[in-house]
């Protein structure tokens, strides 16, 4: 292997991680926090520093933890996850904490409506993720990014807001992942591609469910 080619291999991984399908829902409320600032109004910098943490708590660190356990206990040969039935319990465990951001989505009024739709498009990606996991090893990091990169877009037409920067970066970003994920990862084109496809149409389904 050249140096080049290590090169490109390291900068791949570095990208899987760092755009990681359990931090997705963290990068995307940091975003609406950024840009939609007036959703906020009446907290305080601390209280919105909390919710941060506990949107990346609940989305990331928990299922996160769970992985580890399972590896621990030899349910799982690895944290990588990369069989299909390694996948399984680490489906429904993701499963229920998305449920549950979406039920205090619902709950809580100080936070934006859109995290509504959201919330429950990235649980119906988990569902039906689980279901087409029996058939093929749909990529994960395409079912976060194709989420992600669709609810951006949705954001900027509930909002009427000219956010072209933010959609141009996720668009990019999401081609950077899948591009990454096939240069280190053993997934097929159909499995990474119907991943993005997957996170998109859920995301639209999220928003007819609400709405």
């Amino acid at each position: 292997m050249t140096f080049a080619s290590r090169l490109i291999t390291i900068i791949a991984k570095v990208i899987s991680y760092v755009l990681h399908p359990l931090f997705i829902p963290t990068y995307v409320f940091m975003y609406l926090v950024h840009q939609f600032r007036f959703e906020f109004a009446g907290i305080t910098d601390w209280q919105l520093k909390m919710k941060i943490f506990s949107v990346f708590w609940m989305t990331a660190f928990f299922p996160a933890f769970a992985v580890f356990l399972l590896w621990k206990l030899q349910f799982s040969e690895s944290i990588f996850l990369r069989t299909q039935k390694e996948r399984i319990i680490p489906y429904f465990i993701s499963m229920f904490f998305y449920w549950w951001m979406y039920y205090l989505s619902r709950t809580f009024t100080d936070q934006p409506d859109v995290l509504k739709f959201f919330y429950f498009g990235i649980f119906a990606a988990t569902c039906f993720g689980v279901f087409i996991n029996n058939y093929i090893k749909i990529s994960l990091h395409g079912i976060a990014m194709g989420g992600a990169m669709a609810a951006i877009i949705m954001f900027a037409f509930i909002y009427q807001a000219a956010t072209g920067y933010a959609i141009t970066a996720v668009v990019i970003l999401t081609g950077v992942v899948c591009t990454a994920r096939f240069l280190v990862s053993n997934h097929t084109r159909l499995e990474i591609y119907s991943g993005v496809l997957l996170g998109i149409v859920c995301q639209l389904i999220g928003y007819w469910f609400v709405s």
